[in-house]
């Protein structure tokens, strides 16, 4: 499964030559060499905030207000020296991108197949009709289920996963030889992972088009660095470290930064729960149905039905970790609105024992308090106009009323240490944050009011090993100092294998299996957990 071999006589096809990129006096990317080779899969590693994606987002030339020194040379040709119009013909052409946050980049007022189709109408030059058959195709190759339905969808339609695999599909519609992939796997299953990890490596198999395609892997997925790079380079702090091939880094790492990262693991740091805790929040028979267009007589639509949740049974104790695992689609973040009184469900749902339309007025105003969500896209989660002291002690001006001015910001300065940020943010903006940064903003939001339920939908997602690993540790503290309860989605099998106490298992809406996690992961009955097992853990 290796790339073709790069010839010498070729010289490389993207070559980074001292890049610097500074805003204003800030230094994001300080000195960085590196080059690929045709057909080379490079790996970047590093920390949120680290410079990665400056990096990319400079080859491209789409960083506003940034100062850009050093060469960056695309094939030989200096690429900061060209127009705009050119730069125009090389994006989603030569060089295509695949963006961290696919909510931010798709335009929500066009469908998935529009927006696909576009990109393949401007550099191909095809019909529409032919681009349309063309997104279809692309959608079903990055592992998107009825792509024929979901090619009409827009984009608040579909899940993060989802609308991260029709970003996919869009940069690769032009067959580009140069894919800078900004973690494109982020919001993907363990299932879907390895489908477009063979698909990447298929693209540049592919003979027929005698280009070879190029990938820059952006990623803190060290999993997925050791199964598809061929060299590794580390990033800290706008620097390069350290780089060379995959087995001479996982093996031998020569800087203390790459030790550390290497070591980053999570580790199971479950406490017990006491046989009599309460249970907190339950749900018997929840089902939720969205209204969906049909196709009908003579091109005119009739109104149809989607399950998206069918029948879910569930509880969480105090002190407990309830893991919820699946595919994207599968139904997870709709289950958990449903939990949260969010989304509207047939079926019971209770919070102490009470139903939870029992709650209102001021009753219904304490449980939100009570009840807290760390939402799966940071981006869309954060208001872009408040500044962070806003943003996390919004809930204790709600729901604290008895504190005054200095005594919220005392606590959120509190909270923010907690997830690994200083004060020093607190006149900032959601904007100048990596991806990694703004999940532990919204993280601190949820935690600043001591909640007694917590609903984790995909929290560390967005963050780098050595962060996950402390925001895990984080959550286990604060869980066994007030007896949380949690409710963990995730598709990440080693991180509920660390946190949860029981996993719920979703395939098309329903829960196919549950029960205490270390007996479903060491004897799983149903086949599509053993499938999941299988791809997370390669057995």
């Amino acid at each position: 499964m290796s790339a073709p071999a790069v010839r010498a006589a070729d010289g490389p096809l993207l070559e980074l030559d001292r890049l610097h990129v500074s805003f204003g006096d800030t230094v994001a990317v300080d000195d960085v060499t590196l080059a690929i080779g045709r057909g080379e899969r490079v790996a970047l590693v590093g920390e949120s905030g680290s410079g990665k994606t400056v990096t990319a987002l400079s080859v491209l030339r789409l960083l506003n207000d940034a100062t850009i020194g050093g060469a960056i040379r695309f094939a030989g040709e200096d690429l900061l020296a060209k127009s705009e119009r050119g730069m125009r013909a090389l994006r989603g052409s030569d060089i295509a991108m695949i963006f961290q946050e696919p909510t931010s980049a798709l335009n929500p007022l066009y469908t998935i197949g529009e927006q696909i189709a576009e990109t393949i109408v401007v550099h191909d030059g095809v019909t529409a009709a032919e681009a349309r058959k063309r997104a279809v195709a692309l959608l079903a190759r990055t592992g998107v289920a009825e792509p024929g339905r979901r090619v009409n969808s827009y984009p608040h339609q579909l899940s993060g996963g989802q609308k991260q695999r029709a970003m996919i599909a869009m940069a690769l519609a032009c067959r580009p030889r140069l894919l800078l992939a900004d973690e494109p796997t982020t919001a993907l299953d363990v299932t879907i992972r390895a489908q477009i990890v063979e698909l990447l490596l298929e693209l540049q198999r592919d003979e027929a088009e005698k280009r070879g395609m190029a990938v820059l892997l952006i990623t803190h997925d060290l999993n997925l660095v050791r199964r598809f790079a061929q060299r590794v380079a580390v990033m800290e702090r706008g620097k390069l470290v350290e780089s060379g091939t995959v087995d001479a880094i996982f093996s031998s790492p020569q800087h203390p930064y790459t030790r550390r990262l290497l070591e980053s693991r999570p580790a199971r740091t479950v406490t017990p729960v006491i046989p009599i805790a309460p249970v907190l929040l339950e749900a018997r028979e929840v089902s939720v149905d969205f209204r969906t267009k049909l196709p009908g007589f003579r091109g005119w639509f009739r109104s149809g039905r989607f399950r998206a949740v069918s029948d879910a049974n569930l509880s969480v104790r105090q002190g407990e970790t309830l893991g919820i695992v699946g595919e994207s689609g599968s139904g997870k973040s709709t289950l958990a609105m449903a939990l949260l009184g969010l989304q509207r469900a047939q079926g019971d749902v209770e919070f102490q024992g009470r139903p939870l339309p029992s709650y209102r007025g001021r009753e219904r105003t304490a449980l939100r308090s009570e009840m807290q969500v760390v939402f799966q896209d940071p981006f869309s989660s954060l208001s872009p106009r408040h500044t962070i002291e806003r943003i996390v002690g919004e809930g204790l001006a709600l729901h604290r009323p008895q504190l005054d001015a200095d005594a919220r910001r005392d606590k959120v300065v509190a909270v923010l240490r907690e997830v690994g940020l200083d004060r020093t943010v607190l006149q900032r903006y959601p904007h100048e944050f990596s991806g990694g940064q703004r999940q532990r903003i919204a993280i601190a939001r949820a935690l600043v009011l001591e909640p007694r339920i917590l609903i984790l939908d995909e929290p560390t997602s967005a963050l780098d090993v050595s962060i996950q690993q402390q925001v895990l540790k984080l959550l286990a503290e604060l869980q066994h100092k007030y007896n949380l309860g949690f409710v963990f989605i995730s598709h990440d099998l080693a991180v509920i294998g660390a946190m949860a106490h029981r996993v719920a298992v979703m395939q098309n809406g329903s829960i196919v299996e549950s029960g205490e996690v270390e007996k479903i992961f060491a004897e799983p009955v149903h086949p599509y957990t053993r499938k999941l097992l299988k791809a997370a853990f390669d057995r």
